[in-house]
């Protein structure tokens, strides 16, 4: 971020007898940070005495410096041992110390250490240290006779001036009381120079006063920004800021349709209008961004008109005049974000319209019945489902045409007055409502003598569908309970994660209740690999939590329906002839006219085919490094995390995107993709719009109790949560507070980055966005037949401050846009059974394919879903000789046929050592697994007219591949040796 820095400060001569003119330079990293903080005072010592006084005018901004000690060194970095203040506030300090001699000293006054871990530091400012009363009593003898040569940050980006620079008390009051009868001053402000402070007006507003008057210079087509900050003289309600048509003195225009103040109006990341009331409590500064949109088709000239603030009863009139010159930008200013010209990208609606996202398919509807990819969704006479069908294979490579059944009966309620007695529903009015290729929606009414059940229903492309139950009250009644029930067909629930189990074979019974306090958990998915249902249950008030570390700092709202305080659950279990999920509520009463909310959304699986041969072809090689080296490894696609030169800051990948560009070009060159990292789970303090989205309240960042490193403490003072932070560059980030207006500029940021920089897609590092957000980015990256390869990696949610949550059940929403999972992190590859790998790692029951990670996982487990270690990620992960292997056999094209099949024409004698098939013609390979407790000895049972071999002409060998297997024959496919915990590859031809 650039600051115009060597600009002096003129300070009133009414402030001291010893007024300075006080010049704000960067130090050029001049000294460790760490040890001795990111702010110093040049002082200039002329030698008279031994004892130097200076009187210090700094203007700190941050609360109570007498709390924080200093330290004072010489011009050779010598600390100086005795060291004294007097009068130390905010505005100024007298310093004294005994000196060595003539010559500069330096005084760092917001000297910090680190505490706390590497990525999650804790800046603790050091403490006074306490000063020998006499020598101090004498020191204060001594008049001022050392100079204040200047005030330097240790780096530009960390510099205070000009907009925290603040005024003193004086200048303060000297201004309010020009304005004895008003509620608030507003101080027009340039977007070159954000309001940063809430609490102090800057010093420069003292110098500039108060005008009712702005003039700023854009450009045609240019997204134009600028300030109204509002000091508030009063406890300050709904301010806002009206305006009407800029125009011109022949009468050209600028429409106000063009003009939009963020901070009380907008366009909600779900494409809804926003409104947002902002009040502003006595003492406080509340800048209010006004964005001007210019169209290109604009006449130059100067445009002027009025802007009222309004608040309490109380109007300011601010003439605007915006001189528009002759230069056309055809980016709307776009690649200058430091100018602010991206902040209309908030209100963005980019990619909202819900078309189809190959590979799937538009929608169809015959009657009550939609089609969507490989499923089939039938709506019974009350709205919700009677039949949810699939057609993929056991192998998920292909279609059948005999469907697998997901219901055993229709979802339905029971609302019972008493155990035996119910609600008795009578349903009417049932209609499609909305066809279009990506989403189909209905309702219906279905009403009993005490209550109305209002619903509305949409499926979308993918399999997502979103149930609204407005259940009124049309009576008083009571209920037993409320039951919520789902008949799964029991052939299509061998699976089950979530609810606080780890994926896997579905328990006999699964019992649960709600513990939002603790716990992330309100979906669970039950199926098979080729058919399954995902569902959770919400009610109106349902907020997207905080992940990932942070759950428990914004955890769940607990569903007045479903939750009803602590009654509400779950329960799983074979019922008759289905495996009923009961969802229970307890007993309840409702008043007539009480309205609640049951609502409810599904996903269902699988979402598309796997694609094996996208999985054989594109390898990751997870390091930015140099291409060649890369080509040369056999990978096919570089991963650029943050951190890295091309892209240093985290989830901004806007500051050093030529030198991406660069990169990515050369690459391409090369034949090979490049991905980035770039998520909006928190956001670097890089940013150039952080003042403004500051601005927005917790909108955008999450509030929290502040703290974490230095930058973060001195410059947003309270009221954020720290989050991970890179200490060889100082990249520290803030958590974003979940789904805002940030994911529209995050949207508009992925085209820009598309079209401008050619990235090929995303790795993302866990995600704090729904799947509006995620069709949307897919939406973008792939347009104009761009790859759009998202790739997702998620550590193990399932801890405390996680919520105890399920990485898939988790994401699952997002799963459709995907093309690659890379789930590990924390996650036991070892001790983990196969049940585990197959629902919670590989992706293959939702039609995805992953990698491994931790600990560069299990290559020879790994290899029956399909799967390696990443390239480039550790030093010792490296499946350059499987894909080798992969090669050789000439995998690409081949048929997998999973050990989960039963259709897999080999099996071993040994139910703990599992084998997957690829098939190819005339050839196949065959992938060994051990989870038995030992070494052992296994024999084939393979079906070669499935393979179409020969038995009596084959060779069962095994290739030597290097650091996975020696190589070895087996003419029969008897007594096949395998390790324990590690597997084989055969090739049967």
């Amino acid at each position: 971020m650039k600051f115009r820095l060597f600009l002096l400060v003129c300070l009133f001569g009414q402030l001291s007898l010893h007024a300075q003119i006080l010049k704000y330079t960067s130090g050029n990293n001049a000294w460790n940070p760490d040890s001795l903080g990111n702010h110093r005072v040049v002082l200039q010592f002329a030698g008279i005495g031994k004892i130097a006084h200076a009187k210090i005018d700094w203007r700190r901004r941050d609360e109570h410096p007498e709390l924080k000690g200093i330290i004072v060194q010489d011009a050779n970095g010598k600390t100086i041992s005795v060291v004294g203040t007097d009068k130390l506030t905010r505005e100024s300090a007298d310093v004294y110390f005994e000196t060595t001699g003539a010559g500069k000293y330096y005084v760092y006054y917001l000297a910090y250490k680190n505490e706390g871990r590497d990525n999650y530091p804790k800046g603790v400012y050091i403490k006074p240290k306490q000063v020998d009363q006499a020598w101090l009593s004498t020191a204060k003898q001594v008049k001022v006779n050392t100079s204040v040569v200047e005030i330097q940050s240790i780096d530009a980006f960390n510099s205070f001036y000009p907009m925290e620079i603040i005024a003193t008390a004086k200048e303060t009051a000297s201004i309010k009381v020009k304005y004895p009868s008003d509620a608030f001053i507003v101080f027009p402000e340039d977007r070159m120079y954000p309001i940063k402070m809430q609490n102090d007006l800057p010093y420069r507003w003292v110098q500039k006063g108060a005008l009712n008057s702005f003039t700023g210079m854009a450009s045609k087509g240019e997204n134009y920004a600028f300030q109204l900050g509002v000091y508030a003289l009063k406890d300050l309600k709904n301010v806002e800021v009206n305006f009407g048509d800029l125009k011109t003195s022949t009468g050209k225009v600028i429409s106000s349709k063009n003009i939009n103040c963020l901070n009380t109006n907008g366009t909600s990341y779900d494409n809804k209008p926003l409104v947002e009331t902002v009040n502003v409590s006595s003492g406080k500064i509340q800048p209010m961004w006004i964005t001007v949109n210019i169209p290109k088709t604009t006449i130059a000239g100067i445009y002027a008109g009025k802007f009222t603030v309004k608040a309490n009863g109380k109007s300011k009139v601010i003439d605007v005049r915006i001189t528009v010159g002759s230069e056309v930008l055809a980016d709307a200013g776009v690649g200058t974000p430091n100018k602010q010209t991206r902040l209309t990208w908030l209100n963005s609606t980019l990619a909202q319209a819900n078309t189809v996202v190959a590979p799937y398919t538009p929608l169809t509807v015959e009657g009550n019945v939609i089609s969507l990819l490989g499923r089939k969704f039938e709506i019974n006479a009350d709205g919700f489902p009677k039949q949810i069908q699939t057609f993929f294979n056991a192998e998920m490579t292909a279609y059948n045409e005999k469907p697998n059944n997901i219901l055993a009966e229709p979802i339905h309620f029971h609302f019972f007055n008493t155990p035996k007695t119910q609600e008795k529903f009578v349903p009417t009015n049932f209609q499609i409502t909305g066809k279009e290729a990506g989403t189909v929606k209905w309702s219906a009414t279905n009403t009993s003598e005490n209550l109305k059940m209002d619903l509305e229903g949409a499926l979308e492309f993918d399999g997502y569908v979103h149930y609204v139950v407005k259940v009124t009250a049309l009576k008083d009644v009571e209920f037993s309970n409320v039951d919520f029930h789902i008949p799964f067909d029991k052939g299509s629930t061998k699976y089950l994660m979530g609810l606080g189990e780890k994926g896997g074979v579905r328990p006999d019974t699964v019992k649960w209740k709600w513990d939002v306090a603790n716990k992330n958990q309100d979906a669970v998915w039950i199926g098979n690999v080729n058919a399954g249902l995902y569902y959770n249950l919400r009610d109106e008030n349902y907020v997207r939590p905080l992940n990932t570390n942070f759950y428990l700092q914004k955890p769940l709202i607990l569903p007045k329906s479903w939750g009803n305080g602590d009654k509400g659950g779950i329960q799983i279990n074979v019922k008759g002839s289905s495996m009923l999920a009961d969802n229970f509520t307890g007993a309840r009463s409702m008043r007539k006219g009480d309205v609640l909310y049951y609502n409810f959304n599904l996903l269902i699986t699988p979402f598309h085919l796997i694609n094996t041969d996208f999985q054989w072809d594109n390898r990751f090689y997870h390091k930015y490094g140099d291409l060649d080296s890369i080509k040369s490894t056999g990978a096919t696609v570089v991963n650029i995390h943050h951190a890295t030169p091309i892209n240093p800051w985290i989830n901004y990948p806007f500051i050093e995107w030529k030198k991406m560009k660069g990169y990515i070009d050369n690459a391409h060159s090369k034949g090979l993709k490049v991905k980035i990292y770039n998520t909006v789970r928190e956001l670097s303090n890089h940013a150039y719009e952080w003042p403004a989205l500051r601005s927005l309240g917790t909108e955008v960042y999450s509030p929290g109790k502040g703290g974490g490193f230095s930058w973060l403490q001195e410059h947003l003072d309270t009221n954020y949560i720290a989050a991970w932070f890179v200490p060889e560059i100082k990249d520290a980030a803030v958590i974003n507070s979940g789904m805002n207006r940030w994911h529209n500029y995050y949207v508009e940021g992925m085209n820009w980055l598309v079209n401008n920089v050619g990235i090929d897609g995303v790795y993302l590092d866990d995600v704090a966005f729904d799947r509006v957000t995620m069709k949307r980015i897919k939406r973008v990256l792939t347009q104009n037949n761009h790859p759009g390869i998202i790739d997702l990696h998620s550590a193990n949610q399932y801890n405390k401050s996680d919520g105890f949550n399920n990485s898939a059940i988790l994401y699952l929403e997002h799963f459709p846009y995907l093309n690659r999972l890379w789930f590990g992190e924390y996650f036991d590859y070892q001790k983990n059974n196969p049940d585990f790998f197959l629902t919670e790692v590989s992706g293959i029951p939702f039609g995805l394919m992953g990698e491994m990670l931790q600990d560069d996982g299990n290559p020879w487990r790994g290899m029956i879903y399909g799967m390696t270690s990443r390239l480039g990620w550790s030093d010792k992960s490296d499946p350059k000789p499987l894909w080798k292997a992969w090669d050789n056999f000439g995998i690409k094209g081949s048929e997998m046929i999973g050990y989960w099949s039963e259709n897999c024409p080999v099996k071993t004698d040994n139910p703990k050592v599992l084998a997957t098939v690829y098939k190819k013609q005339g050839k196949t390979m065959i992938a060994l697994a051990s989870w038995a407790e030992g070494d052992t000895k296994v024999n084939l049972a393979i079906d070669w007219a499935k393979l179409g071999l020969n038995a009596s002409k084959v060779k069962i060998n095994a290739p030597a591949i290097d650091k996975f297997q020696t190589a070895g024959s087996y003419v029969d496919g008897k007594s096949i040796p395998v390790e324990k915990g590690k597997g084989l590859i055969l090739i049967v031809e």
